[in-house]
């Protein structure tokens, strides 16, 4: 596996299935502040204490994972603090879900703090003041997930960062095997298969989350219920063209006022995620083998699109390439 300067970080995930960053190639004095110039590109701006400073060892190793990007982490001891108002960059609006490997780890933010012991999980706000530390050697996955994707899992999810997920019991057990299972068989899976599992992984990670959100969340349990029995209805009727905000109020017996206002506490509307579903269901059998037989056309049709061109604007500006571009000859 190739280990790289800094200075080849830009855009890894878009351009690699895999790549491997150390500190190993770093003159010692200089190893602090290259890791934090590292951190502060690929996650976000923060300042790195390590407790020696002729001392300090990093390997990260970055997977690009459909939406998401997992990262094997090895590492000495060390502090990590984002301190408030700090910037960050635009495709840095992620959470990040840790999950502890060796050592310890201890995560602060919000007023809460997260004690992890192997096979434990937490999440945190990449954008938001937090403090990482680590003492002795340890070792982590990290996957970070764009904001969107989760408050469209969970509602009330900034209610649950710095919350431990055991990796002991429960679901949190059988989300912690799955993730380490995929990061250790990673490079003996094949692309498309391994873009799949990270679907897997965002369900996993949401009953984690769920069993440790507190009650008392901003969202109200039954405006939850009611957007997900809205997203289910959505769901089973992808593929029919005709379907509308009309035909969604009348299948759920709620009002279109009320779903709409659904969809505003997740800075969307209605027909934005009917739209933004069907291209992303229709950019998954593009990179599906099993339907590598289909024309676009078809895919475009099955998925409730009923205008080729509409379509294929639509694709490319989402995507920025074109339906063409997309699917493997």
């Amino acid at each position: 596996m190739k280990i790289r300067p800094l200075s080849s970080l830009s855009n890894i995930a878009e351009t690699d299935k895999c790549n491997t960053f150390s500190t190993a190639s770093v003159h010692a004095r200089e190893r602090r502040d290259w890791l934090q110039t590292m951190i502060c590109q690929e996650y976000t701006r923060v300042k790195v204490t390590p407790p020696v400073a002729d001392d300090l060892f990093n390997e990260v190793t970055f997977y690009s994972w459909d939406k998401l990007r997992l990262s094997v982490i090895k590492s000495h001891g060390i502090t990590i603090s984002k301190l408030l108002g700090e910037p960050h960059l635009a495709n840095q609006d992620n959470y990040l879900a840790v999950i502890l490997l060796s050592g310890n780890y201890q995560l602060e933010q919000h007023g809460r703090e997260a004690f992890l012991r192997p096979g434990d999980m937490a999440i945190y706000d990449a954008t938001q003041p937090h403090r990482i530390y680590c003492p002795h050697h340890f070792s982590k996955l990290i996957v970070s997930i764009p904001r969107k994707i989760l408050r469209e899992r969970i509602a009330g999810v900034e209610h649950c960062t710095a919350l431990p997920i055991s990796g002991k019991e429960g679901v949190g057990t059988v989300a912690s095997r799955f993730i380490c299972a995929t990061a250790n068989q990673v490079d003996l899976i094949n692309t498309d298969d391994f873009s799949a599992l990270s679907e897997h992984f965002l369900d996993l990670l949401t009953l984690g989350l769920t069993s440790v959100r507190p009650h008392n969340y901003y969202l109200s349990r039954s405006r939850s219920v009611s957007l997900r029995v809205v997203k289910n209805f959505i769901d089973q009727h992808l593929s029919n063209a005709g379907m509308d905000t009309t035909m969604v109020a009348t299948g759920v017996r709620l009002s279109p006022r009320y779903i709409n206002e659904l969809f505003n506490d997740e800075e969307s509307s209605l027909m934005r995620y009917v739209w933004n579903k069907r291209l992303e269901n229709c950019r998954k059998d593009m990179l599906n083998p099993a339907c590598k037989h289909y024309r676009i056309s078809d895919i475009a049709f099955r998925w409730g699109f009923n205008n080729l061109s509409h379509f294929s604007r639509a694709f490319k500006l989402k995507f920025g390439m074109s339906p063409r571009e997309m699917k493997p000859a």
